[in-house]
Formats: structure tokens, sequence, C-alpha cells
């Protein structure tokens, strides 16, 4: 395990297996500092971390529609882990792996990990790096980066549980959201996105204005319907390849205030619908929505939809993304 500390006493402990963030503590308006990481006790439990806490997905994070793309007029087949689709990498993703240390710092560390050509179906040798940097304004920076030998397809995200209350209330239900999205992609029932960026205006999709979490989530809305809360790509406004603020999620209880800062397309809003019953941390078991996620990243299948960012990447390319979670009180 390695722990990053700002001078501000936020503190971020890291584990080499998948990259996974095991912690985040940060203080409350009282100052009062608390870990607000949804996640297990004991470091060996990730090796069986089926809800991805905190871990780096990929290589493509996410779901491609029955496992299949074409690239350069050949047809892949991955496996299929989230039947009938592939999902965050495959039964091999990157959150399986032990990852390496290339350098460490007192609030930074990178790490890398490969993944061999025909890995769960994936052409091309890949190697993937990793910075976290806990920087003086109490923000967790994420920086990607991935190479290859070969074309091939690339999308990463960190999965990290959200519950800015550090356990003082067993579901983010009350955390106020706000994304800054006038569109998301509607899925079918195989939370496969259709191909459509629809207008979130008049449904429980708009988080324009921040509300809380659990307002709608519960509304006769197919999609909600679908992913049994929310489990959607949203489009995120002023895209252009920069970083920029994408969403928020306030406790008002605690007055921690997450924002999010991304250079990508889009960012997953998962209100955490399949962690009821996994055992978590202080010995708890979770309940249904014990902890969010907003993952930044391409659109889901993205590999087969034209209209969708460009998810390939060669052997002139890099891949690189930067996001950031910033932590304040107010």
């Amino acid at each position: 395990m390695h722990t990053l500390k700002n001078s501000n006493g936020m503190t971020v402990e890291i584990i080499e297996l998948g990259a996974t963030v095991i912690s985040v503590s940060v203080p409350d308006r009282d100052g009062k500092q608390a870990d607000v990481i949804v996640g297990f006790d004991n470091p060996d439990d990730y090796k069986d971390n089926t809800v991805y806490f905190g871990t780096i997905a990929g290589r493509y994070a996410n779901r491609i529609a029955e496992g299949k793309f074409t690239l350069d007029g050949q047809t892949y087949q991955l496996t299929i882990n989230n039947p009938p689709n592939h999902l965050h990498g495959g039964i091999n993703g990157l959150h399986t792996k032990t990852w390496q240390v290339e350098n460490k710092m007192p609030q930074q560390i990178k790490l890398s990990c490969s993944s061999p050509d025909g890995e769960d179906g994936y052409p091309g040798n890949v190697t993937v790096f990793v910075t976290y940097t806990v920087t003086d304004n109490n923000a967790l920076k994420i920086d990607y980066e991935a190479v290859t030998d070969a074309p091939t397809i690339m999308n990463l995200t960190n999965h990290c549980y959200f519950n800015l209350s550090a356990g003082e209330q067993d579901t983010i239900l009350d955390h106020q959201v706000f994304i800054d999205a006038d569109c998301y992609t509607p899925v079918d029932e195989n939370s496969i996105p259709t191909g459509e960026l629809a207008d979130v205006m008049d449904t429980p999709m708009d988080f324009r204005n921040s509300k809380k979490a659990g307002l709608q989530i519960n509304d006769k809305f197919e999609q909600l319907e679908f992913g049994h809360g929310y489990d959607h790509n949203f489009v995120l406004n002023n895209f252009n390849g920069e970083v920029r603020k994408a969403a928020s999620v306030y406790d008002e209880k605690s007055g921690r205030l997450l924002e999010v800062f991304t250079d990508q397309p889009g960012i997953q809003f998962y209100s955490g619908n399949f962690l009821e019953g996994v055992k978590g941390k202080r010995d708890t078991i979770c309940k249904k929505r014990a902890g969010l996620c907003l993952e930044a990243q391409l659109f889901p299948d993205s590999p087969n939809r034209d209209n969708f960012s460009d998810a390939v990447i060669t052997e002139k390319d890099k891949y690189k993304q930067t996001t950031l979670y910033k932590f304040s009180t107010k």
C-alpha cells in the first residue's frame, strides 16, 4: 500500500493490484478528516473485486455490445463477462493486474502495467501508465497514458465509489449531484447505447441544476428501469479536449463538496445499484446505493458507433487523459 499526503492533511491510499484507490481522507466543514471512498477493510479483499471498487477500468472501460468491434476491416471478439456484453476490459482487465511502481514521491505515484496482444481478445501489445497526484488544493489528479504496437481501442477510467458522509449515511440518495450535460446516451435493456443523444430536459436525467441523487431515482422512467437506477453516460458540455468542470457532488450534512474536472467527452454516473450485500468498510454490509461513481471516459460502445468519439489508437499515437477529483467544504 502506498500513501500520498499533502500539507493540508489530505491522504490517499493506493494498492498496486488494479492501481486501486482504497481510501481518500478529506476534512468535513468542522475539519474532521474521514475516508469518503466505499471499499473493503482489508487490501487482500480487492483480489475478488467484482464491483470494481476504486480500480482502473480498461482496456476499454464500460460496455461493448456483444464484445464485438471491427477495426481496419477485421472483427474482434472480446470476452463476455457481463452477458451479453464485454465490460471494463474483460476477465483479465486492468483491475486484475499487479501494477509496477515507476516512481514515487510524497504527493505522487506513477504505476504501469502491460496487456499482451490477444488478451481478452484485444489486438496489440499495450502498456498503460497511471499517475496519481494529491495536489496542494486537495484534488486527486489522475493522468493516464497508454501506448500500443498495433492499432487497438482504448478507454480508461477510475471506478471510485464516493460517499461524502464517510459512512455516516448508508446511501448517497441525499447527496446533491450536478452534471454539466444537456444530453445523455439512452441505453437498451442490456445497457448498450442506442446511438441517440437524448435531451435531458423534463426527464429524471437532468442534473444541470444540482438535485438529490434520490429525488427521481425511483420514477417510472424506462431508462431508470433498465439501469435499476442511474447507470448512464452523460454527454458533457463544452468538450474540446481541455480539462474543464464536468460534475459535482455535495453532502449537506458534512459540508464536503466533490468537483470533477476532466478532458473527456462523457461521464458515467452510476448510483451503486448493485452494492447491496457487499461487505464493505468498518465491517458493515453495503446497502443498495451505498456509493456513487462519476467515471470520466469515452461513450460506451464507441467502437461500434460512428457518431461517438473515436476510441482507436495506433503505434503513432499515445492515449492520454486527465481527470481530477477536487475536495472542499461549504
